[in-house]
């Protein structure tokens, strides 16, 4: 058995994330191809804008369910099996969606790729946190930032099928390329589990951030805030990750401008997801969620005077910057401050909060377009949300320099 176990921050973990983060890379697609397709779907389907946002919302819903379902089974019997599960459904489902006759058969489908999608975000989070000790937060948000390099890399492969207007044989490229890759990969996962030992080597600032901290609100009401506020900074995240596009091409920039200016974006998602990973293990979790709600907000607001074709290109970025190392954090804050043996679980609670702001927040942003014409009006919605969410934050945080550190020997 002693084989078996793997140290906390060793080498060994630190390939494991290596292996884990290429997954979620693959993997994830199933969330992201439906925002690159939108403006086919609404093409080809003659739906309104609001409408064509529906494969998006059932997407949304299947990841927030697949994150609580998969994680529940990662508590229970580990994480190879639900990765065989999930890869024979993703699979399986880009293969259906190529028959889709009509939005409302496509948004089903893209209910069960965002279900299996799930597997390679939330769950692979939850996995890599038992792996690292000393840098949690940087392991975490490593492995996160998989899923924003997948949107980002995406858009770029199966931009002349789309360009085309052939989603359809898009899809049908990503089952290929899943059903090869991810197999392989799985392969080199191994059956090591990580040893439990906190033991390490701390400096005094390491030990500050990495003590165990009994907060003054019970488990539960951390975890009812930590949705409330996931909701909440997600309805404003999504404006421009899931409008983007149209956006774009309403200015007349075209879909590959759009297309590219969504990479750009999640390029810059995938960045601050590693930097944000890093203060965490630096300032702490919260301290660092202040930090990257604070910044979101001021960029949405960039969103306003600007609308020139370099002026989006900057203003993507600044948000990706801004956004990206966001949702990550949430789990580390789960994995620091409540019982580790729900961690998976209670992470895909999150992460089902997180997806229901991501729908609401698509949805809401096309309604409000189609009543004014406009995305101006949506944007501003988007930052009052955001303020929401800074606020419970903030709270938080005075309840957490207000409570007891026990540091953990």
């Amino acid at each position: 058995m002693q084989n078996n176990l793997v140290e906390q921050d060793s080498q060994q973990a630190w390939f494991r994330l290596a292996i884990i983060f290429a997954m979620s890379v693959i993997g994830t697609a199933g969330m992201w191809s439906v925002v690159i397709i939108l403006p086919n779907i609404q093409n080809e389907f003659t739906l309104d804008r609001a409408a064509s946002t529906y494969p998006y919302v059932a997407t949304m819903f299947g990841y927030g369910f697949g994150n609580v379902i998969i994680g529940r089974m990662l508590d229970k019997i580990g994480i190879k099996k639900p990765i065989i599960f999930a890869l024979s459904l993703l699979v399986t489902s880009y293969v259906l969606s190529f028959f889709a006759k009509n939005v409302f058969w496509l948004s089903t489908i893209q209910f069960f790729l965002g279900f299996s999608a799930a597997a390679f975000f939330g769950p692979m989070m939850a996995d890599i946190s038992n792996y690292f000790y000393k840098r949690k937060g940087l392991a975490v948000s490593l492995v996160a930032s998989g899923q924003h390099l997948c949107g980002a890399i995406w858009p770029f492969v199966i931009k002349d099928f789309i360009i085309e207007g052939d989603w359809r044989n898009a899809h049908l490229f990503i089952a290929l390329v899943c059903s090869i890759l991810i197999p392989i990969l799985f392969y080199f996962l191994g059956n090591k589990v990580p040893k439990m030992n906190n033991e390490q080597k701390l400096t005094t600032q390491d030990e500050d951030i990495n003590s165990k901290v009994n907060l003054s609100i019970s488990n539960r009401q951390i975890q009812i805030l930590l949705m409330i506020a996931g909701v909440l900074c997600c309805v404003a995240m999504s404006m421009p990750q899931v409008h983007i596009v149209p956006l774009c091409i309403d200015n007349g920039y075209g879909l590959a401008v759009g297309t590219e200016i969504l990479s750009f974006m999640l390029f810059a998602a995938v960045a601050s997801r590693v930097i944000f990973g890093f203060l965490s293990d630096k300032i702490g979790p919260i301290q660092t969620l202040i930090l990257g709600s604070s910044l979101q907000a001021i960029s949405l607001t960039m969103f306003l005077p600007f609308n020139s074709q370099l002026s989006l290109y900057i203003v993507a970025i600044c948000f990706g910057l801004s956004q990206g190392g966001i949702v990550p954090i949430y789990a580390v804050i789960i994995s620091k401050f409540l019982p580790s043996n729900e961690v998976a679980e209670r992470v895909g609670w999150l992460i089902f909060a997180t997806i229901i702001g991501m729908s609401l927040g698509g949805w809401l942003s096309g309604e409000i377009y189609d009543f004014t014409n406009s995305y101006r009006l949506a944007f501003i919605n988007g930052i009052f949300w955001n303020i929401m969410n800074l606020c419970i934050m903030i709270y938080l945080f005075i309840i957490y320099q207000n409570s007891k550190i026990i540091t953990v020997n």
